[in-house]
């Protein structure tokens, strides 16, 4: 693969991180077999392109390309090069499940009302089989807590549903370190929609996994932070383990992607600060050209840059070799199933060096 034209420039900031990653990997490709690595994709023809070079490096793909609505019912479908070459290669096809828009009332709705459960129930089992998938995730996000026990309900019924159509059901779950709400609006508002509505051992024990997306720890909508800092993803990986989630059950998930806060301005909104997920060939493009320099953060294990255009900071928390597999090694230190990453695309091409080929 060639590399734009500011790779020389990224080799400036990481030839330590390339010396320090050469042992950890051997040990790890060494002492155990390798982990299921899935990786989440889009209907994009980049990243396909990608899945085609690296398709022997990859145990499944999980296209998000399916949204049920408020009726139960699923649409959507999957890119023809992305089917033919998982197929080729022996790679499990795991598409996604969305509840369009990550709507909170859509969400409400399919799990209390009977008629739409029901439909949602038929139709998760006749995409497995139309499809002829090897398995469905779940990606329902935004579920008010009220309904945390609707939804653990809504799998077990789901499992049934899908393992009777002769596929596996995992779903993506957010993470979190603990149950306290905070007393900052942000904070319960994270809780009460995001963090919390996941029961985790009740849906191991239920599912045939669960991806535990420990990324977007910071987002477009929060003050600047790490993607995913190494403290707060071990925190919120011991709080699944301690709450009786069997290492067996749990794809830990990685981030690919980096994040870039910038200021925005338009009429409607105003002016307000914005961040957005970003690959990292752009972002490092975009401090090249700022003339700005990475600093290696040791507690989050991640890249940060920051930079002035017309008086005001601009930053950059940067996911590149040496934070993925700095993060991959929790995998092997807890035992783990394996490792589910956002977004396969976006990532440091350099990583596709040090995983080495995927389980089978």
């Amino acid at each position: 693969m060639r590399f734009p034209t500011f790779f020389s420039f990224a080799v400036r900031f990481a030839r330590a991180a390339c010396c320090a990653l050469a042992v950890p990997f051997v040990a790890f490709a060494q002492s155990r077999p390798a982990p299921e690595a899935l990786w989440y994709i889009r209907n994009d023809t980049a990243a396909i392109s990608d899945f085609i070079a690296h398709a022997a490096q990859i145990s499944a793909i999980a296209p998000q390309v399916y949204g049920m609505d408020s009726t139960g019912a699923i649409r959507g479908g999957m890119d023809p090069r992305i089917v033919a070459t998982a197929r080729a290669n022996g790679v499990k096809l795991v598409p996604l499940v969305a509840n369009n828009g990550f709507s909170v009332s859509i969400m409400h709705e399919i799990l209390t009302t009977p008629a739409a459960r029901r439909t949602a129930l038929r139709e998760l089992a006749r995409l497995c089989r139309t499809e002829k998938v090897d398995g469905i995730q779940l990606d329902f996000e935004n579920i008010y807590i009220r309904d945390r026990d609707a939804f653990t309900a809504f799998t077990r019924e789901a499992v049934d549903s899908v393992h009777g159509a002769g596929c596996q059901l995992s779903a993506a779950v957010v993470p979190r370190t603990d149950d306290d709400r905070g007393v900052q609006p942000y904070h319960q508002w994270m809780y009460d929609y995001w963090r919390g509505p996941y029961d985790y051992k009740a849906l191991a024990d239920t599912l045939d996994f669960i991806s535990y997306m420990t990324y977007a720890q910071h987002t477009g909508s929060s003050t600047p932070g790490p993607v995913a800092g190494y403290a707060w993803m071990v925190a919120s990986l011991n709080y699944a383990l301690a709450a009786g989630v069997p290492p067996s059950k749990i794809s830990l998930g990685l981030a690919s992607y980096s994040d870039y806060w910038t200021s925005t301005y338009n009429w409607r909104d105003g002016a307000r600060p914005r961040a957005r997920d970003i690959t990292y060939p752009t972002l490092m493009a975009i401090i090249e050209k700022a003339g700005a320099t990475p600093r290696w953060d040791k507690r989050q294990r991640a890249w940060l840059a920051m930079w002035e255009d017309h008086g005001v900071f601009e930053h950059a928390w940067i996911e590149d070799v040496r934070a993925f597999m700095d993060k991959l090694g929790l995998v092997r230190t807890h035992g783990l199933r394996g490792y589910s990453v956002w977004l396969l695309g976006t990532e440091d091409p350099r990583i596709w060096k040090k995983v080495g080929p995927a389980a089978r």
